[in-house]
């Protein structure tokens, strides 16, 4: 596949596996006093949030931090003296690993055109994810394999937390939400503080849910990479791939085929872009792998829009099999949806009639 190691999933795989076996020991080894022996990170205490939590996972898979001790505290005193502070002190300064972003006049972004507010996950991250992608890949740092997934993790899960601890809404209207969404990993975690009716408040109970609150976060975040490596960058290149040789199937350009099912959509409209591709894709052809039928699929007009760029003709919406190849002169046509946006064909080469007459359409 272009652009990908063909080892990298498989190396990824046997890491992921010892990950698990060490979740609920060294991975997370938890502190409230100082160890000479290992560096020590300090966060506030009190009430956590999501992006500390991942911040303090994150950082203790650096070599600079393996393992480090976490402190929880507000005492600035105490900070002073630990050897990297997330999320509390006022201070952004990279050099002396501190990562707050609480501070006034803190404006600091991801970069590379992402331009939300960073929390204390976010700033880990951003400093120190390209290291701890490569360590779990067993690839160097400047592989492009890892640059690509440095920004499609921050893009798919880390940029959601940084958005939501400072407080940004995720669209721009000022109408109130349809429905109400608590499933999100801010959220989950958020619930994992200690309730007002628990019995025992103490700083000891407080720090054993901070504890199971970075195996939550970080659990979803090796799992995020996880997918990535073997699903996402696989796909990735195979789309590219694809776009690269639309015009050998047809002149037009605006048919592509995949060589292989995979998740085109979650690649096709960024690279379309990055590829400066005009006219746009309108359909793209592959195999259902179930019924061995070849599908004709409309592409979206965005990855959150069910709307169609160019749907199916509206004559052969609903129809299937004989009445459907009648309709469109095409033999071996299965279906076409009652939107639009699918159909099917028992060949390739009738998938790609279809196609062909849906353009012109």
């Amino acid at each position: 596949m272009l652009g990908f190691s063909k080892n990298l999933s498989q190396n990824f795989y046997k890491h992921l596996v010892c990950n698990k076996r060490c979740v609920s020991s060294s991975v997370f080894s938890f502190s409230t006093t100082t160890n000479l022996a290992k560096r020590v990170v300090g966060t506030h205490n009190g009430k956590f949030h999501c992006d500390e939590a991942l911040a303090c996972f994150l950082i203790r898979l650096t070599d600079k931090f393996s393992n480090a001790h976490i402190i929880r505290s507000r005492d600035p005193q105490v900070l002073e003296t630990l050897d990297a502070v997330l999320d509390v002190g006022g201070v952004y300064d990279p050099s002396r690993d501190r990562y707050d972003h609480h501070q006034k006049g803190f404006h600091e972004v991801f970069g590379h055109g992402f331009t939300t507010k960073l929390s204390s996950a976010g700033l880990v991250y951003k400093h120190y994810g390209a290291e701890i992608i490569a360590k779990e890949l067993q690839l160097n740092e400047g592989d492009q394999d890892v640059h690509e997934l440095f920004l499609a993790v921050y893009k798919n899960f880390v940029e959601a937390i940084d958005a939501a601890d400072n407080g940004i809404n995720q669209y721009d209207i000022d109408q109130p939400p349809k429905y109400v969404n608590n499933t999100s990993l801010s959220q989950r975690v958020g619930r994992l503080n200690l309730d007002w009716v628990d019995p025992i408040q103490s700083s000891e109970r407080e720090d054993e849910a901070f504890q199971h609150a970075m195996k939550v976060a970080g659990t979803e975040f090796m799992e995020n990479i996880n997918f990535h490596a073997k699903s996402w960058l696989p796909a990735r290149s195979i789309v590219m791939e694809c776009l690269a040789s639309r015009e050998d199937i047809d002149h037009s350009g605006e048919i592509m085929v995949l060589t292989r099912s995979c998740p085109w959509k979650l690649h096709i409209f960024e690279l379309e872009e990055k590829m400066k591709i005009n006219p746009s894709i309108k359909y793209v052809i592959y195999q259902d792998d179930r019924s061995e039928n070849w599908r004709i699929q409309a592409v979206a007009v965005s990855l959150d829009k069910f709307e169609s760029r160019k749907p199916l003709p509206l004559p052969w919406r609903g129809l299937v099999d004989d009445e459907l190849s009648k309709a469109t002169g095409i033999p071996g046509c299965v279906f076409v949806h009652m939107s639009g946006f699918i159909g099917g064909n028992r060949s390739y080469e009738g998938a790609l009639a279809m196609a062909r007459a849906s353009l012109k359409a």
